[in-house]
C-alpha cells in the first residue's frame, strides 16, 4: 500500500510507510496546550494517528470561566499519514521543530487558528519503556518544547485573541494502549498502579521541563527536568534526572494543592513552587472517556462535549488525569525569583504508597 509519504526519505524499515510494525497500538501524535498568562484562558489540542487500527483523531479544548468546550472528530485513517486533518481540525508543519498551525473550520460553535512557535530546540526526554509483566506496556519516544502562541478562538460567537501567550507542545510516537482496552488479563502482572507527574513551565528567559513516571512504592522508572534557556540548540540546557517534587494532595483527592520541585544544581538546588490556579479534564481532549484516542466511530463523526470545570467528581475515574493550569514561582541560587506560569499535569492510578495510596 502505497501512501504519499513513500516519496519522501522517511522510511524506518523496508515496508512502505503505511505499515508502522506489528503491534497495534503504535501510535504517533500531536499535543498542544497555550493559555494566558494569568491563567484565565487555556486551549488544548490532540491529534493522534493510529496504523495498525486505520484511524486517526484529533480533539480541542477551551477553558474559560469554569467551563471546557469540546471539539471531538475521528476518521478512517485509509493508511494514508501525510493528511494532517480530521474533519475541521488539521495541522501545518510551518518550520519542522520550530513553528506548527493549528486550524479549526468553524464547527459545533468552536473555530480558531493558533500558531505555536518554539522557544528553543525541542527537548527528547528518556524513551519510555515498560513492562506489565511479560506484556509491553509502553515504548515510545517523546519530544517536548516551550512556545509562543498566537492567533484566535471562537466559542458559541465570543472571539478570544490569543496575544502574549505561551504553552507547550509535544511529539510522541511509539507504542502505549490505543483504542478498545484488551478484555485479557496477563498471569504475572503483579499489582498495576501508574504514577505520573508532568511539569512544563514557562518563565521570562527561559523554561522548565519535569517529568516523573514512578512504580507504586514511588521508584521512578523515567524521569528528567530540565532547565533552558530561550534559543538554546539541541545540545543547550541544564539536565538531570536527580530532581524531586514534594506534593501536597487536596485531601479526600488524587489532585495536587501544589508542589515544589526540587532541581540540584552545582552551585545548589533551584527550587520551582507550582500553585495551581484552574483545572483542565483531559478527557476532553480523548484521555479516556467516550472519544478515548484509537477509538472507531465511522468513516467520520464529529461532537461537541461541555464539561463543567468548576464543580466536578475529582474521584470520578474519568476525572484522575489533569491539567492544573498554574503558577510558578522560579528560584535559582545567587539569582532573582522568576514568576511563570505552566501546567502541573497528574494522573495517579492504583496504589501509589509515598502519597499513602
Amino acid at each position: 500500500m502505497l501512501t504519499k509519504g513513500d516519496d519522501y526519505p522517511i522510511h524506518q524499515t523496508p515496508e512502505p510507510i503505511a505499515y508502522a510494525g506489528s503491534d497495534r497500538n503504535f501510535y504517533d501524535r500531536y499535543f498542544f496546550n497555550a493559555y494566558a498568562q494569568d491563567g484565565s484562558a487555556f486551549v488544548a489540542v490532540a491529534y493522534g494517528v493510529y496504523p495498525a487500527l486505520n484511524v486517526a483523531d484529533a480533539h480541542i479544548a477551551i477553558v474559560k470561566d469554569g467551563k471546557e468546550r469540546c471539539l471531538h472528530a475521528s476518521r478512517v485513517l485509509g493508511l494514508e499519514r501525510m493528511d494532517l486533518s480530521v474533519g475541521p481540525i488539521s495541522i501545518d508543519i510551518l518550520e519542522p521543530l520550530q513553528k506548527l498551525k493549528v486550524t479549526v473550520t468553524k464547527a459545533e460553535g468552536i473555530a480558531g487558528e493558533i500558531v505555536f512557535e518554539g522557544r528553543a530546540f525541542p527537548i527528547e526526554e528518556p524513551r519510555f519503556v515498560k513492562r506489565n509483566g511479560p506484556r509491553l506496556f509502553m515504548d515510545y519516544t517523546r519530544l517536548t518544547q516551550n512556545v509562543r502562541a498566537s492567533g484566535w478562538l471562537e466559542v458559541d460567537g465570543e472571539r478570544i485573541e490569543v496575544s502574549g501567550w505561551v504553552g507547550t507542545r509535544d511529539r510522541s510516537w511509539g507504542i502505549r494502549p490505543v483504542g478498545a482496552p484488551d478484555p485479557q488479563p496477563t498471569p504475572g502482572a503483579g499489582i498495576t498502579g501508574f504514577f505520573w507527574q508532568w511539569s512544563p513551565l514557562n518563565f521570562q528567559d527561559r523554561s522548565v521541563y519535569f517529568h516523573i513516571n514512578a512504580d507504586p512504592d514511588g521508584k521512578p522508572w523515567n524521569t528528567r527536568a530540565v532547565i533552558l534557556e530561550d534559543g538554546a540548540g539541541p545540545d543547550g540546557g541544564y539536565h538531570t534526572d536527580a530532581a524531586t517534587m514534594a506534593t501536597e494532595l487536596i485531601p479526600g483527592t488524587r489532585h495536587a494543592k501544589g508542589g515544589v520541585l526540587t532541581i540540584p544544581m552545582e552551585q545548589g538546588a533551584a527550587t520551582v513552587k507550582i500553585e495551581p490556579l484552574n483545572t483542565f479534564l483531559m478527557k476532553g481532549i480523548g484521555y479516556g472517556g467516550e472519544w478515548r484516542h484509537g477509538a472507531l466511530k465511522g468513516e467520520l463523526a464529529v461532537a461537541r462535549e461541555d464539561i463543567d470545570v468548576a464543580n466536578f467528581d475529582p474521584n470520578d475515574m474519568s476525572n484522575l488525569h489533569i491539567q492544573a493550569i498554574s503558577k510558578a514561582t522560579l528560584s535559582v541560587p545567587g539569582q532573582p525569583d522568576q514568576q511563570g506560569v505552566g501546567v502541573f499535569e497528574q494522573l495517579i492510578l492504583g496504589p501509589y504508597r509515598p502519597l499513602g495510596f
